[in-house]
């Protein structure tokens, strides 16, 4: 299997009253990302559900390095897996956030045209 790429645009939605993404915002990209991939795959989270299959993340650990702020367009990219559930990266261009999900490990910069 391999990498997915997934373009994020920040919107007004997603900062804080600053213009800066609001933290918990970086794990939903991922989560996004994470699906997509599923997605282009042959697999949506309505049919794991269905099948019985949960892809549940039981433990988190994330770094925030910088922000990313209002309008900003982020690439978020799965990593090819070398195990299940998966790897996965947002990235920005320059290293923004990093989470340590159980077996997954997202990472975030700056970037996009």
């Amino acid at each position: 299997m391999t990498g997915f790429h997934l373009p994020v645009r920040v919107y007004i939605e997603d900062t804080d009253a600053g213009g800066i993404v609001y933290y918990v915002n970086y794990l939903k990209f991922m989560e996004r990302a994470r699906s997509e991939w599923l997605r282009q795959h042959g697999f949506t989270q309505r049919s794991l559900f269905e099948a019985g299959i949960q892809l549940v993340v039981h433990r988190l650990e994330c770094r925030y390095a910088k922000p990313a702020r209002l309008d900003d367009c982020l690439d978020v990219d799965t990593l090819k897996p070398r195990s299940w559930p998966m790897a996965l990266a947002a990235v920005l261009a320059d290293p923004l956030a990093s989470a340590q999900l159980q077996d997954a490990q997202p990472q975030a910069r700056r970037g996009c045209q």
